[in-house]
């Protein structure tokens, strides 16, 4: 390896500490993340004049020593830079540095670090961008375990999970693809990965890629419930021994909206039942979204008092429904302003209370959905999350007889 002391000039004010060993890559000394082998700085390419970041992973003296290590970390990372999906982050080259005992992989650069360090900084992630992200996610590991023989991750998490942008443009892309093979070998252990994510049959001899959609799974759940799993666990023996004895972790119950409990609970069940990435991808949940440039159905004949709609692109319909428990009323008001445009009231009576919390506001057919603008309104007017599935259900029933064609949220 190569110290230098000298700035660059390559946009960047950090020192330059370490080159690759073909003069092509440069290594700052900004850490962006840390882990039990490894360290991950910023780098930069000289050749492509872009930002890069650069893994260094600790090697043990019995790996060091190993003559399939060079051979095995090639044929690893051979595999990586061949992958070429939208959601799989891109890996350029790596080497051993016998010197300094470690071994370096380069990888693409994103500026916002990693899907947990983004969702702890923006405290509220809306359940849309989680349903975009969660696609996004599958897309790439749908990617990887369509491959003959599956490529599985091992080892998938919030913290190895990559975005970059911010509010709608926020890209996904999985990373620290393969590391958990390479750590393996490079530090004789057995057993990697954080407990907290692994499937109960990664610690067994035969497992499948089916264990990369047990940790999404997790990573669905710490993204809705801002929780670390098993976060009342004491130490990661204590995490291993809930993990295995099949024991979820208590921030599942703070999943209040049933239909995603019941997601996230398909992802943890045993093997044989657990869905697929295909399978997901076909989840209503994850359907993809409809595009701006789509048109919104015509709105024809919907038998209400306000006469036929035969033939109107859109006209002002209003619609009433309403929903009850021994606890709650739930009444809803929607009316067609125009094409893409839609006006709800919602009326909330509590049995116990005389007086009914009225909420009035617009719906775009186009941008928004029944779930974000529930979760929204728990949020901000205070409404109890165990009263979302209701808001839910009256709104879909309501938008599809509103807006011919529209895909509900279940």
């Amino acid at each position: 390896m190569v110290l230098m002391k000298q700035q660059q000039e390559c946009g960047e004010d950090d020192a330059i500490v370490e080159k690759s060993p073909d003069g092509r890559f440069l290594r700052y000394d900004e850490v962006l993340g840390t882990g039990a082998f490894k360290v991950l700085y910023k780098g930069f390419d000289q050749e492509n004049r872009v930002e890069v970041s650069w893994y260094q992973i600790s090697i043990d003296d019995a790996a060091l020593d190993s003559p399939e290590l060079e051979e095995s970390l090639s044929s690893v990372t051979d595999l990586l830079k061949s992958l070429k999906h939208d959601n799989i982050i891109k890996y350029n080259c790596s080497w051993v540095d016998n010197v300094n005992r470690n071994i370096n992989l380069i990888m693409d650069f994103f500026s916002s670090r990693t899907l947990r360090h983004y969702s702890k900084n923006h405290k509220y992630v809306d359940i849309k961008s989680i349903k975009r992200w969660g696609r996004q996610i599958l897309e790439g590991l749908n990617y990887l375990h369509s491959k003959n023989p599956p490529i599985i991750h091992r080892d998938l998490r919030c913290d190895n999970i990559f975005v970059n942008g911010s509010g709608n443009l926020v890209e996904v892309k999985i990373g620290d693809l393969g590391l958990a093979t390479i750590i393996n070998e490079a530090t004789a252990k057995s057993v990697l990965g954080s407990p907290e994510f692994m499937a109960p049959e990664l610690y067994d001899d035969e497992h499948n890629e089916l264990v990369d959609i047990y940790s999404f799974g997790m990573c669905m759940l710490e993204l809705i419930t801002s929780e670390y799993p098993y976060k009342e666990c004491k130490n990661q023996a204590h995490v291993f021994k809930e993990v295995t004895a099949g024991i979820k972790p208590l921030s599942l119950e703070k999943v209040k909206v049933p239909e995603i409990k019941k997601l996230i609970e398909k992802c943890l069940a045993p093997v044989s039942q657990r869905f697929s990435a295909a399978e997901l991808l076909n989840h209503p949940f994850f359907l993809v979204e409809k595009s701006k440039d789509s048109p919104v159905p015509q709105v024809l004949n919907f038998g209400l008092s306000n006469g036929s709609m035969e033939n109107l692109p859109c006209a002002a319909v209003t619609l009433e429904s309403s929903m009850s428990t021994e606890e709650i009323k739930i009444s809803l008001k929607g009316k067609r302003i125009d094409v893409k445009s839609i006006s709800f009231d919602l009326r909330i009576a509590y049995t116990r209370s005389p007086v009914a919390n009225k909420f009035e506001f617009p719906f775009d057919l186009e941008a928004d959905d029944a779930l974000q603008i529930a979760v929204e309104l728990v949020r901000e007017k205070n409404l109890s999350f165990r009263h979302l599935p209701l808001v839910v259900e009256l709104m879909d029933a309501m938008l599809l007889e509103l807006a011919p064609g529209w895909n509900p949220c279940y």
